[in-house]
């Protein structure tokens, strides 16, 4: 991995700039990755360097340096102006030890800065260009206004083929990449946008039991209402460390574990975090963001399941084909196998949305209770079958018949419970204390379900930071349903949080439409 620019390793006395120091104050406040400190108004530091709001400015302690954005207080007592206020993310970055005093002054011009610039007047950007934007964007050199630039720059078509190569080779570069003894590793990843889709566990437990090595890497929610991750920890423990991944991989032959642990393509999450804000959604980004997390983790063949519908990340067939075919493209560059599944995303899979209720949902299907949603059976032994094919096991309908039969006979069930002991051990997920349901007004049949307002109102019940919150469906497309009949029962650990989802459930009645 390779060193953080912006974060010295040594003494920096001789490195630390002329005038006064302050003492440094954690705020407690949590602005993301982005280090900002605060500054008072009439603090001599202010005055003597003609500091000015949300300027970027190095901040230099006895053993660390940052970069960070300045906030200043001009009322209050928040600070004292002997005092610098730090929050999360600059105080963790520091580290500054007890009687530590810290130095300012304005931070260097940013150098990737001048490509950034570069792509949003039409220049093509080499690899040693994406590798020195995306060691600043890890290194917390850029702030998130650079940050949107370079995203924006990168977005709308503007990007080539070897561009985006480029791009996932530089977000692996600047994390942690695994390696296994192992010609054949396998892999699958979801594009999200569909509530309740949690194949995952599933998938592994299956794969992993008929010999296949599957070292299974997800992420935390971070728009959704859960990700694969939280689902996983109701269970189990995700934040195992490298060594003890390994340790569960030999052993089990499969894992189940949050990525972010283990350092793995870090300037991902900074990508996407700014991404939200924007509220952009650009196709070279996703294949950089997924394909550098697969080949971080040292898959060498990976199944990519594309759920598209009116309401899914991916809205129409051709949109999907369109991010299959670049997907592929960037797949080949960097040496991965890769195989698309473009499946139904118009409505919810299961009937858990929400860590813990998508967990029971997983946990029926693998014990093979006959109360189990079928839709995630299926969907779960689709992306299976194609895991078995890909990794040459079996094809077509046989590696379809495999994949049943080892959920039927339990095989996938034992080694679901295998890999979880080796993991930390296996406990069943809770259930939240205060439930309400949502009934149907009158007698017909569920037209369509919106994917985006039903995670909204499982994320506004506590989802996924409460991990019994979310909600439970009782209805899908397709189905009938009578009077008084609930359409859905929202699940929450307050009753603030309940009332909550109820006002935007009750202000919302297009969220699941019936029909006569």
């Amino acid at each position: 991995m390779k060193d953080s620019p912006t974060e010295a390793t040594g003494p920096l006395a001789t490195d630390a700039p002329p005038g006064f120091s302050l003492r440094p104050t954690r705020l407690g406040i949590d602005t993301h990755h982005e280090p900002v400190v605060v500054l008072r108004a009439d603090s001599p530091v202010c005055r003597a360097e003609g500091f000015e709001a949300h300027a970027r400015i190095e901040v230099v302690g006895e053993r660390r340096s940052i970069i960070a954005t300045l906030n200043i207080l001009k009322a209050g007592e928040l600070i004292g102006t002997d005092e610098v206020g730090l929050s999360e993310s600059a105080w963790h970055r520091l580290e500054p030890a007890a009687g530590e005093r810290l130095r300012f002054r304005y931070a260097a011009p940013s150098d990737s800065m001048s490509h950034i610039r570069g792509k949003i007047f039409g220049s093509h950007l080499s690899e040693n260009q994406f590798d020195a934007i995306i060691g600043e964007v890890v290194g917390g050199r850029l702030s998130n206004v650079e940050i949107s630039a370079f995203l924006v720059a990168c977005a709308g078509g503007r990007m080539s083929t070897a561009e985006v190569t480029s791009l996932t080779r530089a977000m692996v570069h600047t994390g942690t990449r695994m390696s296994w003894p192992h010609p054949v590793v396998v892999d699958k990843h979801c594009i999200g946008g569909l509530p309740g889709n949690r194949t995952t566990p599933i998938v592994v437990s299956i794969a992993a039991s008929l010999g296949l090595i599957m070292p299974k890497t997800s992420s935390r929610a971070i728009t959704s209402p859960a990700g694969t991750a939280d689902t996983v920890e109701t269970f189990t423990r995700v934040d195992l460390t490298l060594a003890e991944m390994h340790r569960v991989v030999e052993a089990e032959g499969g894992c189940m574990v949050w990525g972010g642990a283990m350092n793995m393509s870090p300037a991902d999450d900074l990508l996407i975090r700014v991404e939200r804000m924007l509220d952009l959604d650009s196709e070279a980004q996703l294949v950089a963001s997924v394909l550098s997390k697969k080949a971080a983790a040292g898959s060498t063949h990976v199944v990519i399941d594309i759920p598209t519908g009116p309401t899914a990340k991916v809205r129409s067939q051709g949109e999907a084909q369109s991010l299959l075919h670049a997907l592929r493209l960037t797949a080949h560059a960097i040496g991965l196998q890769l195989h698309g599944i473009i499946s139904d995303g118009s409505q919810p899979v299961g009937r858990g949305v929400g860590p813990a209720l998508e967990a029971h949902d997983v946990l029926a299907v693998l014990r093979n209770d006959p109360e189990a949603p079928d839709d995630l059976r299926q969907r779960a032994l689709q992306v299976a079958a194609a895991v078995l094919e890909l990794g040459g096991l079996a094809q077509g309908t046989v590696a379809q018949e495999m994949a049943h039969a080892a959920l039927v006979d339990g095989r996938a069930w034992r080694k679901f419970q295998a890999i979880c002991q080796a993991q930390g051990g296996f406990h069943e997920p809770g259930v939240a204390t205060h439930r309400h349901p949502i009934t149907a007004t009158r007698a017909g049949r569920v037209a369509r379900i919106d994917n985006r307002l039903l995670a909204r109102a499982a994320k506004l019940a506590g989802a996924p930071h409460a991990k019994t919150a979310g909600l439970w469906l009782g209805a899908h497309v397709g189905e009938h349903v009578e009077r008084d009949q609930p359409l859905f029962v929202l699940h929450a650990e307050s009753e603030g949080e309940l009332e909550y989802a109820l006002d935007f459930v009750r202000s919302h009645p297009a969220l699941i439409h019936l029909e006569s």
